[in-house]
């Protein structure tokens, strides 16, 4: 299990941890928020509320928790839930019979949250230095997400964390067919 303090700050250390099946609740309510305030005010209320109902559930997120091919990691000051990411890792490619090694996983970084009150702090180059932690314990060669097309704040936050555009995907937001770019970057070290 991952176990990560940083730093003290007038709030309290900055602990990041993998998430366990008790916290699937907050992490519901949390994950909900967070989206509902970064998203509503650029879309339709009833895309929205679609949307929401369906992808944070307590019960999804302890299937989330639960699941082998996942890693979800909460970003906590005291007891405060200040972020989470979900990192979905895919099986293991069969490899090159001609290869000594097995092909290196593809890890997908399917949420990245912080809190705004927390926006600033430093919690998101933290919590996503976990995340390409993880991607490299994971056998992960590379780590990619998507984000909505719209959402500069987040594409500025990716590029600076090494990550490049390699193109778009679709995504569902209720009835709203959206555009998302898909960034990649190398879990290699990097100097």
């Amino acid at each position: 299990m991952m176990n990560v303090t940083v730093d003290d700050g007038p709030e309290g250390a900055l602990a990041i941890r993998r998430a366990m099946a008790a916290d699937a609740g907050a992490l519901s309510a949390f994950a909900a928020t967070v989206f509902r305030e970064t998203f509503a005010p650029d879309n339709d209320p009833m895309d929205m509320q679609s949307y929401l109902t369906d992808a944070f559930t307590p019960e999804k997120q302890a299937a989330e928790i639960a699941d082998g091919s996942c890693v979800c990691l909460i970003a906590e000051v005291g007891e405060t839930l200040v972020g989470y990411a979900l990192l979905r890792v895919e099986a293991r490619d069969q490899r090159d019979p001609s290869e000594a090694h097995p092909v290196a996983r593809r890890v997908e970084l399917q949420r990245f949250y912080v809190e705004h009150a927390w926006h600033g702090r430093g919690i998101a180059p933290r919590l996503m230095a976990a995340c390409v932690d993880a991607a490299r314990t994971a056998g992960g060669a590379t780590i990619w997400l998507g984000v909505w097309e719209r959402n500069a704040r987040a594409i500025r936050f990716y590029v600076k964390q090494g990550f490049t555009d390699v193109g778009s995907q679709e995504f569902q937001l209720g009835a709203d067919l959206q555009t998302d770019r898909v960034m990649s970057r190398s879990v290699a070290l990097l100097r």
